[in-house]
């Protein structure tokens, strides 16, 4: 763990993975949830975690344990979200080959997973959601397609996720829902927050 001034209050923390991330944020929004820790935002990435909004950054140094990696503490109880799925996308059978199964296979591995969202980016609500195996992860499509639509659930790399408005994208396409990621009139807007725990349901 490396932890750093970024401007005159927020710390950037760089760490060595999503796992190490994942346990980072949950202590440190513990620690907030519990007043002992000062920060409008905290934000995780792939191997950072940003605190913004700190008052006073030299007393959070002196807070922050020498490995915030083990996610010692007491976490809160994840928030829990189904989202249901059709299973007909472009890639799916590509995936399959990739995986050594059929397209019955893909959808009982998919389903049968319990994905976390680890962080958030792209675009607003876009949610990158780990928990697939080594085994099963995928490479990006070799050419990115110019507009996928909205609701499209899709792998890339160690990720799953859900487009939550249609916009270019590489990812391979494997189903489809009709839940909203994204609304701004909703509070909050993004359906997908970091630390939530993710299943798909097939639907046909």
């Amino acid at each position: 763990m490396h932890a750093r001034r970024a401007g005159p209050s927020a710390i950037l923390i760089e760490l060595p993975g999503d796992e190490a991330v994942s346990a980072a944020y949950e202590l440190l929004t513990g620690l907030r949830e519990r007043g002992e820790l000062t920060a409008a935002e905290i934000v995780p990435a792939a191997r950072t975690v940003l605190l913004d909004g700190v008052p006073d950054p030299d007393r959070v140094f002196r807070l922050l344990p020498e490995d915030l990696s083990t996610g010692t503490g007491t976490p809160a109880k994840p928030h829990r979200i189904t989202i249901p799925t059709r299973y007909d996308g472009e890639d799916l059978d590509d995936v399959a080959r990739l995986w050594g199964t059929d397209r019955a296979g893909v959808i009982a591995i998919h389903t049968g997973t319990e994905f976390r969202v680890a962080f958030c980016g792209f675009a607003p609500g876009f949610a990158y959601l780990t928990g697939l195996g080594p085994r099963h992860h995928v490479p990006r499509r070799a050419s990115p397609r110019t507009r996928v639509p909205a609701g499209t659930v899709a792998l890339a790399g160690p990720y799953s996720g859900v487009y939550p408005t249609a916009s270019p994208g590489g990812w391979q396409l494997i189903g489809r829902t009709r839940e909203t990621l994204f609304d701004l009139a909703n509070d909050p807007p993004a359906l997908l927050a970091p630390g939530t725990i993710v299943r798909f349901a097939e639907e046909t």
